[in-house]
């Protein structure tokens, strides 16, 4: 019964990504902002890490087991929690909370590094391909570093640019300005899935 209440609530949230995706294909171009063009020129070239080893130690433990459903081995899993919590605290100034960075990658991807959204948006955080072509770097969205670390750049510098309202920079993110179904989507599961 357990099985197949997860298995109906994968399809609905499937469902209802697939048709975030598809209202937010219209307005993917969208993210083509200059401003936005020279962050991720910047963090290109960056490959510190701001996480503290007792924090990462805690990170780990906690959140492994519940990315298990979704990522098969132990080593995609850590790449995946690493990357994330890593690029999420990368800014001092604007840190994202890391657990609500694994709600949007599932809502986005169910972290399927391989995934494409029917606007043409790649990997775990579904970001365009334009944005590699444009910084003049090699496209390897498939990856999750550069993946995660484009899609966690892009996210904070929506919420910068709306004020850290959380519901307009997430609708922004996916090209649903206006709408409040994406935001929604990534929020609750946030709360019920991956609050830290």
């Amino acid at each position: 019964m357990r099985w197949r209440l997860r298995g109906k609530l994968a399809l609905e949230l499937g469902a209802l990504a697939w048709c975030c995706a598809l209202a937010g294909a219209v307005r993917a171009d969208q993210q083509r902002d200059p401003e936005l063009e020279s962050l991720l020129q910047k963090i290109i070239a960056k490959t510190d890490c701001f996480a503290d080893k007792y924090d990462s130690e805690v990170w780990y433990k906690s959140m492994e087991p519940r990315l298990v459903h979704f990522v098969p081995t132990h080593d995609a899993r850590i790449d995946i929690l690493d990357h994330v919590y890593c690029e999420a605290k990368r800014d001092p100034t604007l840190e994202l909370p890391p657990d609500l960075v694994m709600a949007l990658i599932e809502v986005e991807s169910r972290f399927d590094p391989w995934a494409v959204s029917p606007a043409g948006a790649v990997g775990l955080m579904q970001v365009m391909p334009f944005w590699p072509r444009q910084l003049g770097v090699q496209n390897q969205l498939v990856r999750a570093a550069p993946n995660i670390r484009m899609g966690c750049e892009i996210l904070r510098y929506y919420l910068r640019v709306e004020h850290h309202d959380w519901t307009r920079a997430l609708a922004r993110y996916n090209g649903s300005v206006g709408r409040n179904t994406y935001p929604a989507l990534v929020m609750q599961r946030w709360q019920r899935a991956w609050r830290f």
